[in-house]
């Protein structure tokens, strides 16, 4: 089975994975991670979420963070977008990219986003199009796709439906989330060949969580159908407020590891993430979540 040459690795870690912190983290912090991201390689940066700080207060200095940024070339900095209201604050603070998110669970989306999936995806309907308009890039996510902690087990019918209504806004990218890290390797196999029936997959991507230790697993299962972007976060930071128990998204620094084990490009600098994943992991005054990014770390004290 021939893997891909080449991958995309999504940062997430300044959105989805700082998002959960209970301590305020400041703009200088966020930005001076991002900076370092971006000093990386990383050609894809999830920095900012314009959603009300009554739901996220951590994302409150989104629009302080993407003005003080320093902004390389060819990266793509990303913003969650909810609404109208957030693609405007969104679009004033220069996104590269807006992401729209539903759920492949009727009953996680009543949960998260009170409404049911056929709604959420109508309401992204304007934002999508305004986001055509503006001439910037869209990125749908979609949740649950593995499993939800609500209602358990998520069709794979359930997943091609939100799949296509995407693709129908006009999404260039999709997501495939296990939200809560449940899935396994043939049933991800089995998501994303669904999946790919619906959207090219090419540009599907995937998102995994390691709630169960089967994110890198999951990722090199998702290479054997020929998927080749996955999203990862720095230190493995992130978790989901609506997700009980969810822990945080697979730590970038096992994703590098991996890729570089297997001779997959990436583009980006694996040292330089360490040091990122370290330095933010100091500042939140606990241990980074990556083992190969702590055992890197180690390894240079000798």
């Amino acid at each position: 089975m021939t893997l891909p040459t080449r991958v995309k690795i999504v940062e997430v870690g300044p959105r989805d994975g700082l998002q959960n912190e209970a301590e305020t983290i400041s703009a200088a912090i966020k930005i001076a991670l991002i900076d370092r991201l971006s000093a990386a390689g990383f050609r894809n940066i999830e920095a900012a979420s314009f959603v009300s700080p009554k739901w996220v207060p951590q994302m409150a200095t989104s629009t302080e963070v993407m003005a003080g940024i320093a902004r390389r070339d060819g990266v793509i900095y990303s913003a969650l977008t909810p609404n109208l209201h957030g693609f405007g604050a969104a679009l004033a603070a220069r996104a590269d990219e807006v992401v729209i998110f539903g759920s492949a669970s009727e009953a996680f989306s009543q949960k998260n986003i009170n409404c049911s999936i056929a709604e959420s995806i109508e309401r992204f309907a304007p934002v999508a199009q305004a986001a055509k308009l503006h001439g910037l890039r869209l990125r749908g996510s979609i949740s649950c796709t593995m499993g939800c902690p609500y209602q358990g087990a998520v069709s794979l019918d359930s997943v091609a439906d939100v799949v296509a209504r995407m693709r129908e806004l006009g999404c260039d990218e999709i997501d495939i989330a296990d939200t809560i890290g449940v899935g396994t390797p043939h049933q991800v196999q089995s998501v994303m060949q669904r999946a790919a029936q619906e959207f090219p997959i090419a540009q599907l991507s995937g998102h995994f969580h390691d709630t169960y230790g089967q994110a890198l697993a999951n990722i090199y299962a998702s290479l054997e159908v020929g998927v080749a972007i996955f999203h990862a976060s720095v230190a493995g930071l992130g978790g989901c407020p609506y997700a009980k128990g969810a822990t945080g998204n697979v730590a970038t620094e096992d994703v590098l590891y991996l890729m570089q084990g297997l001779g997959i490009e990436t583009g980006i600098d694996l040292d330089l993430v360490v040091d990122a994943g370290q330095f933010i992991a100091a500042h939140l005054g606990r241990k980074a979540v990556s083992r190969a990014g702590n055992a890197l770390a180690a390894k240079r004290l000798g």
